[in-house]
């Protein structure tokens, strides 16, 4: 009984938390078919009393969106493929080689997660700018890349594999970026898989960076866009509200095809030091 009644409040408890989180997000989307004057009402309504795909016209019609869509998802999955690359070799390096100064590096990197973002925009700035990166995709892509928190996690996630199975495979003649391919990165899938879904979301919703990297309109990604709908006379609330339903879309996606991966990979990492 006791059991059961622990059962049940956790259910309760999920049940309530659920609905704390959902219901702002559902106002959205349903707030995107509604009229100005609906939105705006004395009396606001939850559902819309006149459905209207007007919103959603209007932005994929008036509005250069489609190309802000690209631009995003062009950002998003390169950074995404190259910060799994990237992340994936150091933290096989740092969790499987035994090298001087591998604790020292791991400390270092790990301490930058601390500092503030603020601080590295600076000297990214002027590196960017060196490189004739400025005003481009690129200038969006290349510096998240690599980042620390995943550096971190698939370190943490390689040092559940068994160091037996590398050992056999050496002995046995493979190389290195053998056993890396065929080894590292088929049991790594579940790190994988979360750092993908971290790194997309990250790069998805990026908003800082890319406002100071980019100043051409037709490399704008959708968060500077939406930005851009906040005018100094006034809030075009019903394309944003519509453009922003677009821009869940993704997250949503991705989230569902790589759930299963993006919980065992979360919960693994963090089993062994």
């Amino acid at each position: 009984m006791r059991n059961k009644r622990q059962v049940i409040t956790s259910q309760v408890i999920a049940t309530l938390l659920i609905f704390v989180f959902l219901v702002p997000v559902l106002y959205t989307i349903l707030s995107s078919f509604k009229g100005m004057a609906e939105l705006f009402s004395t009396t606001p309504t939850f559902f819309p009393k006149a459905w209207t795909f007007g919103n959603y016209i209007h932005v994929l019609s008036e509005g250069n969106y489609l190309r802000y869509i690209l631009n995003s998802l062009i950002v998003a999955t390169t950074s995404t493929v190259i910060a799994i690359i990237i992340n994936t070799m150091s933290g096989y390096a740092l969790a499987k080689f035994k090298f001087k100064g591998s604790t020292v590096i791991m400390i270092v990197i790990l301490s930058t997660i601390m500092l503030p973002l603020e601080i590295f925009m600076a000297p990214i700035f002027k590196i960017i700018t060196f490189f004739g990166m400025y005003d481009s995709l690129w200038a969006i892509i290349i510096p998240p890349a690599a980042t620390p928190t995943g550096i971190f996690l698939m370190r943490q996630y390689l040092l559940t594999i068994p160091d037996d199975i590398i050992s056999s495979a050496r002995i046995d003649g493979a190389s290195e970026w053998k056993i890396f391919t065929k080894i590292i990165i088929p049991n790594a899938k579940p790190a994988i898989a979360t750092l993908a879904i971290f790194s997309f979301m990250w790069r998805w919703n990026d908003y800082i960076w890319p406002l100071i990297s980019i100043f051409s309109p037709e490399k704008y990604t959708l968060q500077l866009a939406i930005a851009n709908l906040t005018g100094e006379f006034g809030t075009d609330y019903t394309s944003a509200l519509a453009i922003s339903v677009f821009s869940m879309i993704p997250m949503l996606i991705i989230f569902i095809v790589f759930q299963k991966q993006f919980v065992q990979g979360t919960v693994e990492s963090g089993m062994k030091g």
